[in-house]
């Protein structure tokens, strides 16, 4: 059997054929696009693996000669623009497979084999090309592993369940699988399960007939049906009631809804993406979620990975969110690469939701047009014991905490109260106020302070009862 390698980068195309050679393959390589395709008029390859960035141009883009010649032969494309635009180009081709770099090269070379016996494995082509400008940043390999599993469900409408903390971006993916996807024409429909009522979730979902309820005073299309030909995104639904869950279950199983207080089977022509924060296993062992409806949701399982299992992504994004912050009207910022480095060290426990406010919050209040470690410290030193590096440490106090924070911050003179109250004061209000669920009355008895002052101390230390906020 024999491949066509294209690869400008020597070092790693002997790898690769080195590999693949092991594999029993012989190898032709070539550098450019030129050479690849003077090859593939020559004769036919049982497999092309081919590079995105050529010196005489991107592979990717003109893959279609390469196909034009050996529309069966299947390709298999590497990049080191590690980017969901990159991964989607690439299945948009109908490539088999997309591997960023640094990759696997074992992986790779079971893939070429596997490409190369079975030519039915490709992805089927899109009508129309797909779009950038994605949401999604991140060229961490834990990134990689999530674009490369939305590219997998772009052309088909099998369920997807995506998986992660808050914050991580669940529905951004779910977004980008519908912009991306053969429903991006239709409506995209994102319902946060654990904010409706319970009394009410089944009228939002399925929608009521009038008179169906006491209130109910006309009739009310429900989500499935206003998602019709796009997709329905079930956010947090490991918090959704059980008797909506059963509801939830027939529809799945049926393909059908009815609404509240209605005879008619309403055909459903939507696909369906949930979310959740929750690990469901333990909840379906307690009782609190039907085992049934996970393994219908759970087909596709996406991952999202923590902030913190993807630190080298930090910096990209820190610098996203500053050009996305300088295009909503803030001061245009740039970050030196000290406070870059430093902002990657911190964990932020709410992942990328956390690091986006905090950054907006930058570009807001540094003084200099460039951001430098003078810059982030003091504001760093307001965020949640739990973002910082010199925080509480598990099973410490607070006395030891403050000595910590001392010997690492060193404080000017003169500041040091104000800037120990504001690293003490706004963890304690944010922990007070995440048990609460952002609810300022419960807050403040929970604190011994009258509301008035708790909303004074949360405007002064810019804290947003909204975002803890129970999502359900």
């Amino acid at each position: 059997m024999s491949v066509l390698l294209v690869e400008d980068d020597m070092s790693i195309a002997i790898v690769i054929t080195a590999a693949l050679e092991d594999e029993g393959f012989s190898v032709t390589h070539c550098d450019t696009i030129a050479e690849r395709d003077r090859l593939l008029g020559e004769r036919g390859y049982e497999a092309l693996v081919t590079d995105v960035m050529l010196p005489d141009g991107d592979g990717i883009e003109t893959i279609d000669r390469a196909r034009a010649l050996h529309p069966d032969m299947p390709i298999v494309i590497l990049s080191a623009q590690n980017t969901l635009d990159t991964a989607v180009r690439a299945t948009d081709t109908g490539a088999f497979e997309y591997f960023p770099k640094p990759f696997d090269i074992d992986e790779l070379a079971r893939t070429v084999r596997q490409a190369a016996g079975n030519a039915q494995g490709k992805v089927s082509r899109g009508d129309e090309p797909l779009g950038d400008g994605l949401p999604l940043v991140g060229r961490s390999p834990a990134m990689q592993t999530v674009f490369r599993m939305i590219t997998r469900v772009l052309r088909n409408d099998l369920t997807v369940l995506i998986l992660g903390e808050s914050g991580t971006g669940k529905e951004l993916v779910a977004e980008a699988i519908h912009q991306l996807g053969n429903r991006r024409n239709g409506p995209f429909i994102a319902v946060n399960t654990a904010a409706i009522p319970a009394e009410l979730i089944e009228s939002e979902l399925f929608g009521h007939e009038k008179g169906a309820f006491t209130g109910a005073v006309a009739r009310h299309v429900g989500k499935f049906e206003q998602a019709a030909g796009g997709t329905l995104f079930l956010d947090e639904i490991g918090d959704m009631p059980m008797q909506a869950q059963t509801r939830l279950l027939r529809a799945l199983q049926s393909g059908t809804v009815r609404r509240v207080g209605g005879r008619e089977e309403i055909r459903l022509d939507t696909r369906i993406i949930a979310a959740t924060n929750k690990d469901l296993e333990p909840e379906i062992a307690a009782g609190r979620f039907r085992e049934d409806l996970y393994y219908r949701l759970n087909v596709v399982p996406i991952h999202m990975p923590p902030l913190r299992d993807r630190s080298d992504d930090i910096e990209v994004l820190a610098r996203h969110f500053l050009q996305h912050a300088a295009n909503e009207g803030l001061p245009r910022r740039q970050l030196t690469p000290e406070a870059a480095e430093l902002l990657s060290r911190q964990p932020w426990r709410g992942n990328v939701r956390e690091l986006k406010n905090f950054i907006y919050r930058l570009a807001l209040l540094a003084r200099e047009d460039t951001i430098d470690v003078d810059s982030v410290v003091p504001l760093l030193a307001q965020e949640p014991v739990g973002t910082q590096q010199a925080g509480v440490q598990e099973g410490g106090d607070i006395a030891s905490a403050i000595s910590h924070w001392l010997s690492v911050e060193r404080p000017a003179s003169g500041t040091i109260y104000e800037r120990a109250m504001a690293a003490v004061e706004r963890p304690l209000f944010a922990e007070v106020l995440r048990d609460t669920g952002g609810n300022q009355l419960r807050a403040a008895q929970a604190l011994g302070i009258n509301r008035n002052t708790l909303r004074k101390r949360l405007s002064e230390l810019a804290l947003d009862p909204e975002e803890f906020a129970r999502r359900s």
